[in-house]
This record gives structure tokens, C-alpha cells and sequence, in this order.
């Protein structure tokens, strides 16, 4: 999430209510004078928290650019700063009131100690913000910058609920989330959540309908339908995808032999070019609850001859242990 292009989504959309009928290109003049001094056209309290929030997370990522650097004691105490700073930022922005759901959801994600027990802190988000007197769910829109929070809410839970081994669970929140934003190319990567779900869940045909909707393939798709096929003990299919899976993105092959940590997502799925290294790298970090599930799938991944030429390829190339 850019916390600094949602505060100016925020601020024109409040301006554009204010004025009131606006053309299509005068909305982009008003959006382009907001971006062009941001804090100037602060004026609501929960403005003033994006704009709290942008700067957290504009320090936290410029503190992990040494990490590196460090050996192990010196990383865990730079990650422990970083998220004392963070979770300090996330109450200053509660303080400052406006109900401000993404802080509240931040403040989670940073404070989590286990996904049991970040799964109950959403559960609970959602309970508050998803039930009663709130705007049915099914009527959000990701055009209505109001409604993302809510929509940023599921799609965290659903991640959760994945990470838990919560896969039908998982699948549900997942669909219900690419109800409302499919037509909006789904920007939260809803089924991403929901192809690893259909693999778990050995469902084919919901893999099969998930992928027809989508015009374009992805790396969560592929190695879903790997670890399906494999799952499945269909292995001339299941080695045909982990090709697909390998030749879709960068270093792909790599990110699956060779796993690297992964931060927690704060608050969603970074965005990474499609077919990059670290695209994959996040697919390979949210499957990994059913790989460990898989009994031989990563060694038997390495005895493709084709896989293991690439992952070596990759990291001679770009000087990662191998």
C-alpha cells in the first residue's frame, strides 16, 4: 500500500464532495494539485493518520535497506526497533481519531506474534467493521477510496486464514473479496489467495473456473496448479506446470528450491513488477503452509533437471548461496 497516493486520493475526494459536479479531466487538475503539495490539503483527522502512517512506513522501509549487512543479533535488534518505532507511529495515528481502520489494521500486522493469533485480531477487525450498522460488504467498491480499508481488511484475513491452514476459510473470504473488485482487475490479489486455496483443497474444477476469469496467468496460478497436479499423482502434468511456473518469472525456480524470509505483509501484498524475482518470491513465501504439507514436493522439484539448471543458473548470476 502507498500510503502518500492514498492521503491524496483521500484529500481529492473529499474536495471534488466539497465542490461538487466536476468533469472526468477537472478531477485530474484537482488530483494533480493535491499531489503536488500533499500536507497542504490535509484537513480531517484521519487524513492527518495517513499522513502519520505514510512517514512510518517511508522510515521502516529505509531501515531494512542494511539489513544485508548484519549478523543475526544485530538483524533481530534492528527488526525489533523498526517495529517498536512502527506500532508507535500506528497509535499515534489511532490517537489523532477519524477511525482510522488501515492504522488499526497496521497496528496488527506489526504487533502479530503468531497467525492464530493474528487471525483472532482480524477476526475481530471484521466483526467491527464488517457487521451491524456498516455498509454491506457487497456493495464496496475499490473506485470508492472510503471503501478500501474494509476491502484491504478481507484481503488480510484471507492471507491470514491461509497462513493458518484455514484454506476454506481462506477461499471464502477470497471470493467474497473478488466479488466486489474483480471488475477492478482485482488490485488486492484476491486470486492469488484463492488459487493456493483450490490447490490445498485439491479442487480442480474451482482452479479451473478461478484461471478462466483472468486473461492472464500468474505465478500463484502456476505453482497452485503444480502443487495440485502433484497432489493429484499426475506427474507428467504436474512437471508440465512447475515448467510453466519456472519460465513465468525471474529467478522462479530459485525463490522455490532456495526460500527466502519474507517480512509480513504491512498492510497488504507489496506490489512487484509481473515476473519478477520477488513476485515470486512472495508466491513461494504464501504457499509454503502447503508445501511443508506436501511430502518430497520440493525434492522432487529438484530432481527436474530443468528446474535445477535454472535455480543454479539464477544464483550464480545474481551471487546467492547455492
Amino acid at each position: 500500500m502507498n500510503f502518500k497516493e492514498e492521503l491524496i486520493a483521500r484529500c481529492a475526494a473529499r474536495r471534488r464532495a466539497q465542490i461538487g459536479e466536476m468533469s472526468d479531466a477537472a478531477f485530474e487538475e484537482l488530483l494533480l494539485s493535491v499531489r503536488a503539495n500533499p500536507q497542504a490539503s490535509i484537513s480531517t483527522p484521519t487524513e492527518q493518520a495517513y499522513a502519520v502512517l505514510g512517514r512510518a512506513m517511508a522510515r521502516f522501509d529505509e531501515s531494512t535497506h542494511d539489513d544485508d549487512l548484519l549478523d543475526d543479533d544485530q538483524y533481530i535488534a534492528a527488526r525489533k526497533k523498526r517495529f517498536e518505532q512502527l506500532r508507535k507511529a500506528c497509535a499515534e495515528a489511532i490517537e489523532l481519531g477519524g477511525d482510522c481502520l488501515d492504522a488499526l489494521l497496521l497496528s496488527k500486522l506489526a504487533s502479530y506474534e503468531n497467525f492464530d493469533g493474528l487471525l483472532e485480531d482480524l477476526r475481530a477487525l471484521e466483526r467491527l467493521y464488517m457487521d451491524g450498522d456498516s455498509k454491506p460488504f457487497d456493495t464496496l467498491s475499490w473506485a470508492n477510496v472510503e471503501d478500501r480499508p474494509r476491502l484491504r481488511l478481507r484481503a488480510a484475513f484471507a492471507r491470514t486464514c491461509g497462513d493458518s491452514a484455514r484454506w476454506k476459510m481462506a477461499r471464502d473470504a477470497a471470493e467474497s473479496l473478488l466479488a466486489v473488485t474483480e471488475k477492478d482487475g482485482d488490485p488486492l490479489g484476491a486470486r492469488y489467495t484463492a488459487a493456493l486455496a483450490y490447490a490445498r483443497l485439491e479442487d480442480e474444477e474451482g482452479l479451473n473456473r478461478l484461471d478462466a476469469r483472468f486473461s492472464q496467468g500468474n505465478v500463484w496460478s502456476n505453482l497452485a496448479r503444480c502443487l495440485l497436479l502433484y497432489k493429484l499423482d499426475r506427474m507428467p502434468a504436474a512437471r508440465r506446470a512447475l515448467r510453466g511456473y519456472a519460465q513465468l518469472s525471474q529467478g522462479a525456480a530459485y525463490a522455490l528450491l532456495r526460500p527466502i524470509f519474507v517480512e509480513v505483509y504491512l498492510p497488504d501484498r507489496p506490489v512487484y513488477a509481473v515476473g519478477s524475482f520477488e513476485e515470486a518470491l512472495c508466491a513461494v513465501h504464501e504457499a509454503e503452509v502447503i508445501i511443508a504439507d506436501t511430502p518430497d514436493f520440493v525434492a522432487w522439484c529438484g530432481e527436474q533437471d530443468f528446474l535445477d539448471a535454472d535455480a543454479r543458473a539464477y544464483a550464480y548470476a545474481h551471487d546467492l548461496d547455492w
